[in-house]
């Protein structure tokens, strides 16, 4: 049975796509249509997960990843029709951002891919952090100094592993090597350059300034591309397809909601979350607390990453005995007794960007439950979407949507009540599953079918801020700064 979103192979419009998102829990992978409608049973997921450690380790394997990738190329090409290799025009890729992988002369892993959370490298940030003006590279390369980005992560494997150091021949992404394994090529999308933290939002060049400061050359990072390449592979339904530089998830997931302008505002919940508005150019000025991305030779893309939100959520229902009934938890009045609580179980990136912050409970009693702790959990996490937008809005007084994508959105559309009267606007869910993976293919389709008009986004309940409960998180929201501000910031 298919949804509204689903079109059967024969009825779906040519040419086809097959778009890849490689997440922070899965690799997923499906056919599209040249509408951007996903295609009826030629869909495929294969789930995984980072490898952690309480030093700040955040780790995946490259050639597991690349495998995966296989398997699902493998399960969607295959249908048992030969036409599939004349419709099938394009194959496109994203990843989750700010990954890092060292390779030798050959290709060859090095080592792990380090995913976004990783935060070892927090000794390399305070060193960079005292060498150069944060606030002059933010406004070159629109990103701060932090774990997450390559500067400190190079100084700190010139440290820790010198010798493998000195045999890169390479930095990769995690999309890079993969397609590299796959067509013989690193292909990297401008916005996977950007959000190395090294390119220039302005020129598209590699920062000379950051590159000296990480030990770094030029030499060694794939050029941005936007363009695609046409290479044989073992699939033979592939055959005609042009192959699209790999991009990043952020980018993808805004095109997939529909934010395609300055007048909406993705609210992105998987594992990780964001606010991201796409701009015509550079923001400027930049305000510090954000980022603003080069995603092509015109756009940008303007917000702030949170680490944990999905992760948390997760982590809540895999450490405490909720009740049977969390929606409820989720639709009840707020509480003054709820505990406050600050949510950076692996770091905080915007706006205070402190790769070493960990999670705080705060008015935790006897009488606190498993569920007061869920809804305390929940609502810190729509108070770090408020941090964010508190910068944002200024630099983006176009905004007139806040539209809310992704699996926690999905799966517990009552948090959306929550977020709505956090950030005091109305919040308006898209329930397209897979709004990233989408946003791949829509992106290779403005290259391959240009004219072919797009299916609609699918789209659910508006939730509107409720101003009997405006006073409570003013409140809550002064209580969260204090706090952070005493045990994360000093």
């Amino acid at each position: 049975m298919t949804s509204t979103d689903d079109v059967a192979l024969d009825a779906a419009l040519d040419p086809l796509v097959v778009a890849l998102d490689i997440g922070s829990t899965a690799t997923r992978g499906g056919v599209h249509d040249a509408a951007g409608r996903r295609v009826h049973g030629l869909q495929h997921k294969v789930p995984h997960a980072f490898t952690v450690a309480p030093d700040g380790t955040s780790v995946i394997d490259p050639d597991g990843v690349t495998a995966e990738v296989e398997q699902v190329l493998d399960a969607v090409t295959v249908t048992g029709d030969p036409r599939l290799a004349t419709r099938i025009a394009g194959v496109a890729m994203d990843t989750f951002a700010a990954s890092l992988i060292a390779v030798d002369a050959a290709g060859r892993a090095l080592t792990p891919c380090l995913t976004y959370a990783d935060s070892r490298s927090a000794d390399a940030v305070t060193a960079l952090r005292e060498e150069l003006d944060e606030h002059a590279v933010q406004q070159r390369t629109g990103t701060r100094l932090h774990t997450s980005y390559h500067a400190p992560r190079l100084r700190w494997l010139a440290h820790t592993q010198p010798r493998v150091f000195a045999a890169a021949a390479g930095w990769w992404s995690l999309g890079e090597y993969v397609l590299a394994r796959l067509v013989g090529q690193p292909l990297a999308g401008t916005s996977t350059v950007a959000w190395t933290g090294l390119l220039d939002r302005r020129t598209g060049e590699l920062d000379a300034g950051l590159l000296d400061a990480a030990h770094a050359v030029p030499e060694h990072f794939s050029p941005p591309r936007d363009t695609p390449l046409t290479e044989r592979t073992r699939w033979p339904a592939l055959a005609r397809a042009a192959w699209f530089p790999v991009i990043t998830d952020g980018f993808a997931s805004n095109l997939g909601s529909g934010a395609t302008d300055a007048t909406v505002l993705t609210a992105a919940t998987a594992t990780s979350g964001a606010l991201r508005v796409l701009l015509d150019g550079p923001a400027d000025p930049l305000p510090f607390g954000l980022w603003n991305y080069r995603v092509d030779a015109r756009r940008t893309l303007l917000g702030g990453a949170i680490n944990d939100v999905g992760r948390a959520v997760s982590w809540a229902q895999s450490t405490l005995r909720l009740g049977p009934e969390p929606a409820a938890v989720l639709s009840a009045p707020p509480s003054g007794a709820t505990p406050l609580v600050l949510p950076y179980l692996t770091g905080e990136r915007a706006p205070g960007w402190v790769g070493g912050a960990r999670a705080v409970f705060g008015g935790v009693s006897a009488a606190t439950d498993a569920d007061a702790l869920f809804r305390g959990i929940v609502e810190g996490v729509a108070m770090t979407y408020a941090r964010v937008a508190d910068e944002l809005y200024p630099a983006a007084p176009g905004i007139v949507q806040v539209a809310a994508a992704g699996r926690v959105s999905n799966d517990r559309p009552e948090w959306l009540q929550v977020l709505a009267d956090v950030l005091g606007r109305p919040v308006t869910h898209v329930t397209r599953r897979r709004a990233t993976q989408r946003g791949t293919a829509l992106l290779a389709l403005d290259t391959l079918a240009p004219d072919v008009p797009r299916a609609a986004r699918a789209t659910g309940r508006t939730y509107e801020p409720r101003p009997a409960h405006a006073d409570h998180y003013a409140e809550r929201r002064a209580r969260f700064a204090g706090m952070y501000d005493a045990l994360v910031r000093g």
